[in-house]
């Protein structure tokens, strides 16, 4: 059962993000897909929990479809940069392409894409959403190392951080990931969120122009390819039973 704290106060947004506060049993993601064509860029959902931070964005991006959905490693970026703007000295933050935020190897939680159904590829979308959800508290009631390979921020000692500090962050991060994109282009986003996956000594990788993640290795020619698209149609963290994390 997931357990929501009373109505949060207003978050402090940077412009040009909209608040929109969900109570009660909501998911930020949905809500935000179902708004999107009347609300447009910059409207940020917001679902005050106790046990996760939940949010998602709207966006309106102006390449095609097809490249377009690299916005969503421009969200992780925003995501892990802001967990790291709290976690304690040492604690490695990490991906798992594409989706899923670890921290010291503990599922935390991740992030997830949505976009209209039927667009056409080699045209713009009128909208995208990029959603996040991060266990904040474990709620399991059972003792520590129960699930080895799940964690919080709490069991992690972000002891600063709540839903809505976490929220904050990530769209001051959000804003700098998009303002570095749009100045230097797409590959400083790129750099920026390889540099989050796990380091395997003589790899190389690269995101695509249509986000495709290309893996390399010293001496060897072959370059191999992981297709985004199949990996954002269902998230890979989400426990589609609970609505929360994995554990």
């Amino acid at each position: 059962m997931r357990v929501r704290a009373p109505f949060e106060q207003v978050l402090s947004l940077p412009p040009p993000f909209e608040l929109v506060t969900l109570r009660e049993r909501a998911s930020a993601f949905a809500h935000a897909v179902e708004i999107a064509p009347q609300r447009g860029a910059g409207t940020l959902v917001y679902v005050g929990c106790f046990d996760l931070a939940e949010f998602a964005v709207v966006l309106e991006p102006e390449e095609p479809l097809s490249m377009a959905r690299r916005a969503f490693y421009a969200g992780m970026v925003a995501l892990c940069d802001a967990l790291l703007a709290y976690a304690p000295p040492q604690k490695m933050v990490t991906v798992d392409w594409p989706d899923t935020i670890r921290v010291d190897g503990g599922l935390l939680g991740g992030g997830q894409l949505g976009w209209p159904p039927g667009a056409p590829e080699d045209e713009p979308p009128p909208w995208l959403v990029f959603g996040a959800m991060v266990r904040t508290v474990s709620m399991t009631g059972e003792e520590s190392g129960v699930h080895p390979l799940a964690t919080a921020l709490e069991q992690e000692g972000f002891d600063d951080v709540g839903a809505s500090n976490l929220t904050e962050a990530f769209a001051r991060h959000l804003m700098a990931a998009i303002h570095g994109w749009q100045v230097d282009g797409f590959d400083s986003v790129g750099r920026a969120f390889v540099e989050r996956l796990p380091r395997t000594a003589g790899t190389h990788y690269q995101i695509a122009d249509n986000g495709d993640l290309l893996v390399m290795h010293a001496g060897r020619t072959d370059v191999g390819r992981s297709v985004l698209l199949p990996a954002l149609r269902a998230p890979s963290w989400l426990d589609p039973q609970t609505g929360g994390p994995r554990l």
